[in-house]
């Protein structure tokens, strides 16, 4: 049985377990259909099997191994996927800028953190794509490289897999803003399919609930049995059914063309901007530069003219975030606002 249907179904049963709202106690009633769906895993209702054939069902979609929700972001993927394919003292290769989260899982899985380095873009004061040469994988058992970037520059997975591969090294993408990737050829490769390990967050760019997100296992390593180890007994399914039913939206016709006219209205945006600079691998990040201008500067008179807010900005350049619910109404303002900077 689906999850979604598993909360749906009504329950005659009494209960005298947890949650204690029963499902009709209401606290926050804005909150009603959360209260409703928000079960636990007694005999009455058996999510866990749901949740299971959810699981399986999902990684058929994107052609993984495994694939696992996560319902406390791309963090606990990341330090699902370290504690998966290392034992104490291995050594891991990460960016020494990467995101807390990649120096948190070494830590927690007691390793040894070993750090590249990525040459900045000096064009768009952004940081590079990760690339062979820059990673010294002897002695490593694992590297982590993040792709896309904030801002959307995207690495040659395949090659890095290629150079991981031959030295019995575990690949494991942050592709947290990636989300989108595998519904779409006109979006950059997504590394579901190759690297070892692969972790997306829905919640960014493809329209989930915060802090969902997916974990994918394209190697022998089920990462089911190290996320019990940093996961709650106590599962929100509300949260776990919102992960299936995102997942199925964008594997449909119907999801599959909202992200085609995303990208269509974001080309749109970008012919009749010529006033200002596009960069970036991945179209969903309107990353731009204007002469005469600096990053903070365009940001500021785009949040205090414009009410318009960014996601990321640097001395040089600004990156507004798109994901598959930036409507083209939204994309138009901000096509009439860039046109008149």
């Amino acid at each position: 049985m689906s999850l979604i249907k598993l909360l749906k179904k009504s329950n005659r049963k009494l209960l005298f377990t947890t949650p204690s709202h029963g499902q009709k106690f209401f606290i926050f009633s804005k909150f009603r259909q959360f209260y409703k769906y928000d079960i636990s895993e007694t005999e009455a209702h058996d999510p866990q099997k749901a949740l299971d054939e959810a699981q399986k069902r999902a990684a058929k979609i994107y052609g993984s191994k495994y694939t696992c929700f996560l319902t406390n972001g791309s963090t606990s993927g990341i330090i699902a996927a370290v504690l998966a394919c290392t034992n104490r003292g291995d050594k891991i290769l990460i960016w020494k800028n990467a995101h807390p989260s990649h120096h948190n899982a070494v830590k927690l899985a007691g390793c040894e953190p070993v750090y590249y380095d990525i040459p900045t873009d000096k064009e768009w004061d952004i940081p590079t794509k990760t690339t062979p040469d820059l990673i010294d994988i002897k002695g490593i058992k694992a590297v982590i490289v993040t792709s896309p970037t904030y801002e959307g520059i995207v690495s040659d997975i395949v090659a890095l897999k290629d150079i991981c591969e031959k030295n019995n090294v575990y690949l494991i993408v942050d592709e947290a803003h990636g989300a989108l990737y595998p519904f779409s050829d006109r979006l950059p490769s997504s590394a579901v399919n190759i690297a070892d390990f692969t972790i997306q967050s829905l919640h960014k760019t493809a329209g989930g609930l915060n802090p969902t997100a997916l974990l994918h296992s394209n190697c022998n390593i089920n990462p089911a049995q190290a996320l019990s180890m940093i996961n709650t007994t106590s599962p929100s399914y509300p949260l776990l059914a919102s992960i299936e039913a995102n997942i199925n939206y964008l594997n449909s016709q119907k999801g599959r063309k909202k992200l085609d006219d995303l990208i269509n209205n974001i080309m749109t945006l970008k012919e009749q901007c010529k006033n200002v600079d596009f960069g970036g691998d991945d179209i969903t990040k309107i990353l731009i530069k204007k002469d005469g201008l600096s990053g903070f500067e365009l940001s500021e008179m785009l949040y205090d003219k414009y009410n318009i807010e960014d996601e990321k900005t640097n001395e040089i350049s600004t990156m507004l975030l798109c994901g598959i619910g930036t409507s083209k109404k939204k994309l138009m303002k901000l096509t009439h606002v860039l046109k008149s900077v």
